[in-house]
């Protein structure tokens, strides 16, 4: 029987640790049951009887752009390597 179906029948317990950072792992089984890949967003909906249930999200979450991911590209400026350090070292 699979998790899925054995669920329908009464629920499982799994237990996970809570870090220092607030993160907990998704034991693997959930993870294979609701197809969560890294990356992938996750809802919690808290409940009226104080359960919180975990679906998989409707959307990918979005990477935080890094700290140089704007100045990424091709240089447009017609400069020897020579002249940009020089220029970024103050020199004429």
């Amino acid at each position: 029987m699979s998790l899925a179906g054995s669920l329908r029948s009464s629920p499982i317990a799994m237990t996970t640790t809570v870090t220092s950072k607030g993160q907990v792992k998704i034991p693997k089984k959930v993870r294979d049951l609701l197809g969560l890949k890294p990356g992938s967003c996750v809802d919690f909906e808290l409940t009226p009887s104080g359960d919180v249930v975990l679906r998989h999200g409707k959307r990918e979450a979005k990477r935080p752009l890094r700290r140089f991911a704007r100045l990424r590209g091709t240089a447009t400026v017609k400069m020897s390597t020579d002249q940009i350090m020089a220029l970024t070292r103050g020199k004429s």
